[in-house]
């Protein structure tokens, strides 16, 4: 059994581990990590607490996948509501879609009587204030939104701006394989922007018979490759688990990357339960694991990659 999480995930693995311990599965450890993850007003890149869009309001992208079935789950722009993992993995399990987004999201929150929540904090709300006081004349912070927002989200790729994100991934006793992915997405994005958390194959892909992988960073760039969906074939075709985020890692190093600054940090697991992380950022983040015979979850850094 074993159990990593990104950053920020600290809030959640030692609930994921007490699913696992229990003999739960690997769905159930993700999605219950993931939520106090969302819970975590602390944490501005996640659910209550993210930050919000150029507009003011936050909108929650997530995604679920599990490695047994290849059954996935995900919402995207979901505004005022607490977990948007639950969420999406009842769109998993009661339509026979995969990915609601928007009011149409919501919609199908109110009817499984999902927690509702405001999700814009007090704090939260004076740092897009001072964004917004930092970056745009008085004469247009007046009437605020202009007509064209377009001008301004692309102030917004600056690499100050938090773009966090978390991944759970956990094996259950039985082998099984799943992933969690929950975000509020780019802090002051253009309103309905989605990234690559809530698009299976490149936030999150998992499959019990070869591993599983998710990101975190420029979801932009990890959609163009589709990266989680690739690290998982790479070990499918026979690369072990370090080849397999290496190579996905250099898909990335060869787009045209000029206008985000930024990176994307991976972590994933095999077949067997082996962990590994890595980033193209110049700082490794960090990321907590806990596998069968650990008296606690530890933390570990992610082995960096150049994309030069």
């Amino acid at each position: 059994m074993i159990v990593l999480a990104s950053e920020g995930g600290e809030v959640g693995i030692g609930a994921a581990v007490e699913v696992l311990r229990s003999g739960g599965t690997a769905l159930d450890a993700v999605e219950a990590a993931t939520r106090l993850v969302e819970a975590d007003s602390s944490n501005h890149t996640v659910g209550v607490g993210g930050l919000p869009n150029l507009l003011g309001e936050v909108e929650l992208d997530a995604s679920i996948m599990d490695g047994r079935t290849l059954a996935t789950g995900a919402v995207g722009a979901l505004r005022g509501f607490r977990h948007p993992i639950t969420v999406a993995r009842r769109v998993m399990e009661e339509l026979p879609h995969v990915l609601l987004v928007g009011e149409g999201a919501a919609r199908f929150a109110r009817e499984i009587g999902a927690e509702e929540a405001e999700l814009l904090t007090p704090e939260a709300r004076q740092r897009w204030q001072e964004w917004l006081g930092e970056n745009v004349p008085e004469e247009v912070r007046r009437a605020w939104p202009p007509r064209e927002l377009a001008p301004w989200a692309r102030l917004t790729a600056q690499p100050r701006l938090p773009r966090g994100t978390v991944n759970v991934l956990a094996q259950d006793r039985a082998g099984h394989l799943a992933v969690a992915v929950s975000t509020s997405g780019w802090a002051l994005k253009y309103p309905g922007r989605l990234g690559d958390s809530p698009i299976v194959g490149a936030g999150n892909y998992c499959d019990d018979r070869y591993g599983a992988a998710a990101c975190t960073g420029v979801g932009e760039w990890t959609i163009r490759c589709g990266t989680a969906r690739a690290i998982v074939l790479y070990m499918k075709l026979g690369y072990s688990i370090e080849a397999a985020c290496e190579e996905a890692a250099r898909e990335l190093a060869a787009l045209d990357r000029s206008s985000i600054q930024g990176g994307v940090n991976i972590l994933a697991l095999d077949r067997w339960g082996k962990p590994y992380a890595v980033t193209t950022r110049d700082r490794p983040p960090t990321y907590v694991l806990w596998e069968e015979g650990m008296q606690a979850p530890e933390e570990r850094q992610a082995q960096r990659i150049a994309m030069d």
